[in-house]
């Protein structure tokens, strides 16, 4: 009877241990997680290369328009998509502007040092203008207070490595003096981060034009004994303003 109750034993061993370690082996299976970063939501998109819809005064209907277009971009900065926020009433100029959009390009958002997708807004004013085929648009170079004082040989807080890369021309001031306040900061690298428009020149299509090549230079700051310690996270500010008699 001993013999028979002890092999019963035995045969329940390995059933009872297999049994058992089967909630342990569970508890080791982890939760796969996706790395990839969300895509960044902003209402001021930076542009590298802005949108210029062409368009006539026949295209507005004999009325002044305006739109809101939502754009969908890559890690590198490329459109992938566009759509219609708040129409401006017409179909073919709501596909206008989509198309322009499409041909742009941003400036990627960067979270922790890592390019990620950007989803944003760009409003759009289309203005009804007296079209004369003889008149041009009269360009405009990016003519700081600051970048005037360099090229003076004047004493500034900084100095732009190279003239930032501005594309502004008279059209787009429509007819009046604009001017533009920002600031801005600098790492130990001389790299322009997180430039802010302070004073705003009305027309928010100017204010970005200016933020995004100022946010595409460099910049030099004299090290001394009283800036080096803070040198890491300085900031600046300065004031580029755009004339009408700049083009007569």
């Amino acid at each position: 009877m001993k013999q028979i109750l002890c092999f019963s034993l035995l045969l329940s061993l390995p059933f009872s241990t297999v049994y058992s370690a089967a909630p342990k082996a569970a508890k080791q299976l982890a939760v796969q997680k996706s790395a990839a970063l969300p895509a960044h939501l902003t209402t001021r998109v930076q542009w590298t290369k802005f949108p210029r819809p062409n368009y006539k005064n026949e295209d507005l209907k004999d009325q002044n328009r305006s739109a809101i277009i939502r754009i969908y971009a890559d890690e590198t900065g490329s459109i992938t998509k566009a759509s219609v926020q708040e129409s401006t009433g017409l179909a073919h100029l709501d596909n206008l502007l989509m198309n322009a959009v499409r041909e742009a390009h941003v400036k990627p958002h960067m979270e922790n040092d890592t390019a990620t997708p950007l989803i944003g807004y760009q409003t759009f004013s289309l203005k009804l203008g007296q079209e004369d085929e003889d008149a041009e648009a009269c360009p405009y170079q990016f003519e700081s207070k600051n970048w005037q004082a360099q090229q003076q040989n004047r004493k500034t807080p900084f100095s732009y490595q190279t003239q930032p890369q501005l594309d502004i021309d008279s059209e787009l001031l429509n007819g009046h003096n604009r001017s533009v306040k920002f600031t801005f900061k600098v790492n130990k690298h001389g790299d322009v981060k997180k430039v802010k428009v302070k004073q705003g020149s009305g027309i928010y299509a100017l204010d970005q034009k200016v933020v995004q090549a100022v946010s595409n230079s460099q910049v030099t700051v004299k090290r001394t004994a009283k800036t080096l310690w803070m040198y890491k996270k300085s900031s600046f500010k300065d004031e580029i303003t755009f004339d009408l008699n700049h083009c007569e």
